[in-house]
């Protein structure tokens, strides 16, 4: 008597050269995956097993996820450079960019740090940003 096995793979394509994400043993949880990774598909493996346990047949299932596409979160990054001595970093919050700055220009006197705010579309220089935090 034949047994079949079936196990979920998350993918993103259905061509030979794919990425695949899994095994799972449900459905759901498969679709979780996919849906976390990007991945539009899921692959249903089935192996028909003989009674000695050897795979005799293998078969595979593409099944198209219709997702709805996660929101792009705005990305921003706050970017200070000395304008003295050309020395920057990169900071994901504003009161970091704001302690780099000062204490560079604390150790470097005569230093003056821009601050330049990057999006995903453009970067553009925040000017006066000193005189505008409180």
């Amino acid at each position: 008597m034949a047994y079949i096995e079936t196990f979920w793979m998350a993918c993103d394509s259905t061509e030979q050269l794919r990425a695949e994400y899994g095994p799972f043993h449900g459905r759901a949880e498969a679709e979780t995956e996919a849906a976390r990774l990007g991945f539009g598909y899921l692959l249903r493996y089935e192996h028909v097993l003989s009674d000695n346990e050897e795979i005799q047949e293998v078969r595979c299932v593409f099944i198209e996820l219709h997702l709805t596409p996660a929101p792009i979160a705005a990305v921003r990054r706050l970017h200070t450079r000395c304008a003295t001595c050309g020395v920057s970093s990169v900071h994901d919050e504003p009161w970091r960019a704001e302690v780099w700055a000062d204490i560079h220009e604390f150790e470097h006197s005569r230093h003056r740090v821009r601050l330049f705010e990057q999006t995903q579309s453009q970067m553009r220089e925040i000017g006066n940003w000193r005189d505008s935090v409180a």
